[in-house]
């Protein structure tokens, strides 16, 4: 899909440390289907803005004063479900991960990832999918491995961000181009997954995923 066939995306950038906003609105004004409606330095102007600019996808950091990501996101489900969360944090933590995923937000960037990796979470989220870039959904996935009460051999860190994937609705040659490997290579964890959690069907894998909070 060329720039110019891609949905057009109207964004709202929150964050409170002016250099980090003015680095995504200039590199973000770069991409043709993506616009730049507004910024904010908090969840609760943020809040306000939003109501009056009607942003598609909200990219908002985790850790703000006066009201943070996470009582935002739980807002911007309650006030204005129609409008997509995306947090952009520098914690790969699942103490902080963990709560956002249960706000309401649908995808969670560490701030180390490329911008090619911004744009597809930008994109995904916009679409109604979910987004979690490997260090977050490692620390998902982690967080289940310890809490669950189960006899199930633990999967590796491949098969858990492989499995994420799969759950949050991408085909074998999607996944594999997000994860950076061959089709072949997820045919194959996809195989070992179903055998190690005795799932065997993708729908039974997304029910999983979702009872576990690996996705939303």
């Amino acid at each position: 899909m060329t720039a110019s066939t891609k949905p057009f995306i109207k964004v709202l950038l929150v964050d409170d440390h002016l250099l980090v906003l003015d680095g995504l609105v200039a590199r973000l004004e770069l991409e043709a289907h993506i616009q730049i409606v507004g910024t904010a330095n908090n969840g609760e102007e943020a809040l306000t803005k939003a109501a009056e600019l009607m942003p598609d996808v909200v990219l908002m950091d985790v850790s703000m004063p006066v009201l943070g990501g996470i009582d935002a996101a739980k807002r911007f489900r309650e006030e204005q479900p129609n409008i997509k969360v995306l947090m952009l944090s520098m914690h790969h933590d699942r103490e902080y991960i963990l709560p956002l995923v249960q706000s309401g937000a649908s995808g969670y960037v560490l701030k180390d990832v490329s911008i090619n990796e911004l744009i597809t979470a930008i994109e995904t989220v916009n679409q109604g999918g979910t987004y979690f870039s490997a260090g977050a959904s490692q620390s998902l996935f982690t967080a289940y491995v310890d809490t669950a009460d189960t006899d199930v051999e633990a999967l590796t860190r491949r098969e858990s961000d492989i499995l994420i994937e799969l759950a949050s609705g991408y085909a074998n040659k999607e996944v594999a181009r997000r994860l950076g490997i061959s089709v072949r290579t997820v045919e194959t964890h996809r195989q070992n997954i179903k055998n190690k959690l005795e799932i065997h069907t993708t729908a039974g894998l997304t029910k999983y995923a979702l009872e576990q909070g690996l996705i939303n």
